[in-house]
């Protein structure tokens, strides 16, 4: 089974910072380790706005340390990009072709003024895992964020 964080970008960034970014992320997880021994992991960026870091705990196991490692670097990137990484408030959803984000204090406005809907797909980044990450994407009303919808 593969370990899985999914980390939203909350701003976006231009071509040439995407790709910087993707070879810094990259970079990083060609040489994280866990307990000197290196980790199997894949980068993805989904539609410009959420990084994808998978680990194949079958060949070696991500352990504390190498999770410390993780949000360590996401910080440190948090700072060099101008961007938040770290923030679970922040809600990436589809609009169209597009991976749009907003904090989810902005969630009751927009679906006021019919920016999105319940039917929004919305990714639900707290995954840790293969299997959650292929069901990831689900309707703003089957979410945690169903509290923002009017009920009659």
């Amino acid at each position: 089974m593969k370990k899985v964080w999914a980390f939203i970008i909350s701003k976006p960034l231009g071509e040439v910072e995407l790709d910087q970014l993707k070879h810094d992320v990259q970079t990083f997880a060609e040489s994280w380790t866990a307990h000197e021994q290196a980790l199997s992991s894949s980068l993805a960026i989904v539609g410009k706005r959420i990084i994808v870091l998978q680990v194949d705990e079958e060949i070696t196991g991500a352990s504390g340390c190498s999770i410390d490692k993780l949000t360590r670097f996401m910080k440190l990137t948090e700072l060099k990009y101008g961007v938040e990484l770290l923030n679970r408030m922040l809600v990436a959803y589809t609009s169209g072709e597009t991976i749009e984000v907003m904090h989810s204090s902005k969630i009751k406005e927009a679906l006021e003024k019919n920016e999105i809907s319940e039917n929004t797909l919305v990714f639900n980044t707290a995954i840790s895992n293969e299997k959650e990450q292929a069901e990831w994407m689900k309707p703003l009303k089957d979410t945690w964020l169903h509290k923002y919808l009017k009920t009659a």
